[in-house]
């Protein structure tokens, strides 16, 4: 059946602001489901209020509204746009379906003329409302839980006296978990009860018998309107029931299932979505396995839409499970469309891998002081990365370098725990770092047997990691010089960087990397194909791994190496990694734009990043992805590899910007400022100096390397102090104190956090007025984007501040100071880009805070603002194509916009909410206001105060 030839006109509702539970793998969603019905000639209309998001970004809808996700704001969009045929809302996770089903709820579509299409109201009805699900499982003959329904505290109470604990408490209608939790004894019951009742948007919770213990898997489905359905995607969670699957740590395909059961999961899982509803669309699938030989199967849950782990199934297999999902809604059938990686088979195939994948979340903890770290069914982590490799421990020992927390890897890094009470203890109560802990446990002696009684975590996993404890244990007696090449050969294929290796051999890094040049032991790249090289793979997306060498039958050795490399000239564009909080999704808009402007400059364009949730990883958003860890071996292998002309790092937040250091020492270009301007700008006593020789004001400040520093340097500076260590994002560890007392304790906490820091004590400025602004230079012209004033006074991080451009009470001399030291610093560093600077004005005259030479949170709302590709000038300045004198700017603004953050304190219900110098919010919107009389503004500046710690 083709394409329906009645929609010509599709409204797509956003995800909003990414806040725990809904992040960037729908902004990824919805941006493949608008190119997709783009690509058949519909016009797309787009509701979506998160401006720092690629998804946004004018060339990406017909038309795109950054308003709030209300109804009201749909009844606008609908008398506008009259000839809206149908709304998607399948993309933009549990916000979109939310505000759909409101709207439906009150008439809205049926008043336009509007058909909702990719779900069914009443699928999505089934599937939220635990009470009606259960029954439809149970009459299609699929096993569930013992569960019940409660609508009040007393029913709940009876509920819990009849199933005996411990018991699982699930809200109804909400998103990432929230509201649930395992209840172990009757004392915490009654609290968690009335919680989850309260978080519930009708008041309702279901309260399951807890399967502790029981295996977990998820499968991803698509179906059409001719009742194909191909299962895209199976992916095991390593963590047992009882840690929210966003919080687990899974691997792709299935490891410990066996084909007996896979086969029954599959018809479950069909059966199921069959049931639901009569709707083409995406489908995920929730089961839970008995741990013995019966391998019972339980069904926990079904979402009828396009879901978090579809971004991680797409990355995985190399299938784009919402563009798919989005031809499918508009009338495909599976069979009609192209697999998109081989071009030469069809849609109606289900994806074989070759490979392996992990996926490891990453929290931020650190963020919210004193919060519960123990993991449960409550998702909390704010981002993720994936490894691809050709076995388990390959993959997961890329998801751990990919993480970007100090660690090398598995072991092998010096940072293991040794205290025994420590490791049980993190084991008993899931930890952030478990993953590292249950090396830590095999490695301190205890067996396997008690980790797995501890943890429910499949004997197999575990002998995998023990296989990597003995084979460290084994290297670790030879010296460089002894080693062997198989040996080394191992370690490499077992994904072992090359440092921890020399931390294994008692050697520098450079020294095994010369090893293995020596021996002949590369890196080779394999192609993710989705068919195991059935067919053959027309698509650019890599992995790296490690081959023996074989022998051709003409007696030529070789290793095969699958990513041919042109003689085009190329740049290689450095990704941000796992989204957390300091660094979101604003980099990745910036990467993704970088890239696409290095090709309208005719550059072959190489990324390379880790995170699967985003739009960079999209297998077509560059001419090659290589879907490897942000980790200086990676990097400098695929450099050696791709010989680019050069490398941009200023686009990929402090991830990229961390190793132009290693890129500089290595004579690899870096594209744009260069290493030395960087540097200058993080070193405050080199910055002071620039400022003072250019007349520009700065707060007084000193540097300390310790407490007896820090506190003679305090009778200098005066308080209150604001304390910071060098070379850190997000305002992390940043703090004001007032008095000798605190700033002993905190300095003692920061240079236990981060040894041989260097602290940078700034006098700080009571009562200023924030700004800040952002532009870009070529060297010798620079051109101010934007100029934003923050609403809440200096000492709240700029990321939680909430800020309008243009600035709203800045007198006229502050203006042209402000533009003065901008100008005067983006060409005392020499940028070649994009350059961030941050003031505080304190009786009319305008201090300088920092400078940062490299793209900012702040550019994609400013370009979103303006209506400029901001990033796109920036790119071909940088690669030496355009001046600033090339383009014509005209920013268009009617009004002011107002940056609001957004926060996941919900998350963290014992957390102090209290805002101050280190940033705390998960994600921003975007709010347009006619004048400064608008209610929206007045409310924000009468509370600009509250939130104000010190």
């Amino acid at each position: 059946m083709p394409k329906r030839k009645d929609l010509k006109s599709i409204l797509l509702i956003g995800s909003g602001p990414i806040i725990i539970g809904q992040a960037c793998e729908f902004d990824y969603s919805g941006s493949q489901a608008l190119r997709s019905l783009r690509e058949d000639g519909i016009e797309t209309i787009l509701i979506n209020s998160n401006p720092a998001t690629i998804m946004t970004d004018p060339s990406m809808a017909d038309y795109v509204y950054l308003k709030p996700l209300t109804t009201k704001s749909i009844v606008e969009i609908l008398q506008k746009h009259p000839n809206v045929d149908a709304v998607l809302p399948t993309m933009g996770g549990q916000t979109a379906l939310n505000l759909c089903i409101e709207a439906d709820e009150k008439g809205i579509w049926e008043d336009f003329g509007v058909e909702i299409i990719g779900v069914d109201i009443d699928a999505i009805n089934i599937t939220e409302d635990r009470e009606k699900f259960r029954e439809l499982m149970l009459k299609i003959g699929i096993p569930m839980a013992p569960q019940a329904t409660a609508t009040s505290y007393l029913k709940g109470k009876e509920i819990a006296q009849k199933f005996g604990f411990p018991l699982v408490i699930r809200a109804s209608f909400t998103l990432g978990g929230a509201g649930a939790s395992f209840v172990h004894h009757k004392d915490e019951f009654d609290e968690l009860l009335t919680r989850g009742l309260e978080i519930s948007p009708i008041h309702e919770v279901m309260i399951d018998k807890a399967l502790l213990g029981w295996k977990e898997y998820e499968l991803e489905l698509l179906r059409d309107d001719n009742d194909n359905v191909v299962i895209i995607c199976t992916i095991e969670n390593m963590d047992p029931m009882g840690i929210h699957t966003g919080d687990s740590i899974t691997v792709a395909p299935a490891m410990t299932l066996s084909d007996k059961t896979f086969q029954k999961m599959r018809d479950m899982a069909i059966h199921m979505m069959r049931s639901i509803g009569d709707f083409a669309g995406g489908c995920n699938v929730q089961f839970a396995v008995s741990p013995d030989d019966q391998e019972d199967i339980i069904a926990i849950e079904i979402n009828p839409r396009v879901s978090r782990s579809s971004a991680l199934a797409s990355k995985a297999t190399g299938y784009p499970i919402a563009k798919i999902a989005a031809k499918l809604a508009i009338g495909y059938t599976l069979d009609e469309l192209e697999n998109q990686i081989t071009k030469s088979t069809s849609a109606l195939f289900e994806p074989t891998l070759d490979y392996v994948i992990v996926k490891i979340p990453r929290w931020n903890f650190d963020k919210f002081e004193g919060s519960d770290r123990t993991l449960g069914l409550q998702m909390k982590s704010v981002g993720e990365v994936m490894g691809i490799g050709r076995s388990f421990q390959e993959a997961l020992h890329k998801a751990t370098q990919s993480l970007e927390i100090k660690r090398n890897g598995l072991g092998a890094d010096g940072k293991s725990y040794k205290d025994y009470n420590q490791i049980i203890e993190k084991l008993t109560y899931a930890s952030w770092d478990r993953v590292f802990v249950i090396y830590d446990a095999i490695q301190i002696g205890i067996p396997l047997s008690r980790i797995h009684e501890i943890t429910k975590i499949d004997m197999w996993f575990l002998k995998q990691y023990e296989e990597l404890y003995y084979l460290e244990k084994e290297i670790s007696t030879f010296t460089i010089d002894t080693l062997d090449r198989d040996l080394l050969l191992e370690a490499k294929q077992k994904g072992y960087g090359d440092r921890q290796i020399a931390h294994m051999l008692g050697c520098l890094e450079s020294e095994v990397y010369n090893k293995r040049a020596e021996l002949n032991i590369n890196r080779v790249y394999k192609l993710v194909d989705t068919c195991a090289a059935e067919f053959m793979a027309q698509t650019p997306y890599y992995y790296s791994t490690f081959e023996n060498e074989v022998q051709s039958k003409e007696g030529v050795t070789y290793v095969d190496n699958e990513s041919v490399v042109t003689d085009k000239k190329k740049i290689v564009v450095l990704g941000s990694g796992p989204n957390r909080i300091g660094q979101g999704i604003e980099f990745d808009y910036c990467c993704v734009h970088g890239v696409l402007a290095a090709a309208e400059c005719e550059y072959e364009t190489i990324m390379i990043n880790c995170n699967p949730e985003t739009v960079s990883t999209d297998f077509d958003t560059a001419d090659k992805l290589y879907f490897e860890p942000v980790f200086w071996e990676h990097i400098y292998d695929i450099i050696q590899h791709e010989k680019p002309e050069g490398v941009i790092v200023q686009l990929g937040g402090q991830t990229a910007l961390k190793l132009a250091e290693k890129l500089d020492k290595y004579g690899i270009k870096i594209l744009g400022t260069s290493f030395e301007s960087l540097d200058l700008a993080e070193d405050r006593g080199s910055f002071s100096r620039l400022l003072a020789d250019n007349n520009i004001p700065y707060p007084k400040f000193g540097v300390a390397e310790t407490a007896d520093e820090a506190l003679a340097l305090a009778d200098e500076l005066d308080f209150p102090l604001l304390i910071r260590p060098s070379y850190v994002l997000g305002g992390q560890g940043m703090k004001i104190v007032i008095n000798k007392q605190e700033l002993e304790e905190h300095v003692v906490d920061l240079l236990r956090k981060i040894p041989n820091n260097k602290l940078l004590l700034d006098h700080y400025l009571d009562g200023a007025i924030e700004t800040e602004a952002d532009a870009i230079c070529d060297g010798e012209d620079v051109y101010i984007i934007g100029i934003m004033e923050h609403i809440e006074p200096c000492g709240i991080h700029s990321g939680d501040s909430n800020a309008t451009l243009p600035p709203f009470n800045l007198g006229d001399l502050v203006i042209q100071q402000i533009k003065d030291h901008t100008r005067k610093i983006a060409l005392a560093l020499n940028t070649v880009g994009l350059i961030n600077i941050q003031f505080a004005v304190k009786d009319d005259v305008v201090y300088i805070i920092e400078a940062n030479p490299r793209a900012s949170r702040t550019v994609p709302f400013i370009a979103k603002a303006y209506k400029e590709p901001y990033v796109n000038y920036a790119t071909k300045i940088m690669l030496g194509d355009k001046k600033i004198s090339d383009f014509n700017f005209k920013p268009e603004l009617d009004g002011y916009a107002i940056k609001q953050p957004v926060f996941s304190f919900n998350k963290f219900p014992k957390v102090n909410k209290n805002l101050g110098p280190e940033m705390k919010s998960t994600g921003e919107s975007i709010l347009f206001i006619d004048s400064l009389k608008d209610d929206e503004f007045y409310n924000l500046y009468a509370r600009r105060k509250m939130y104000l710690s010190k």
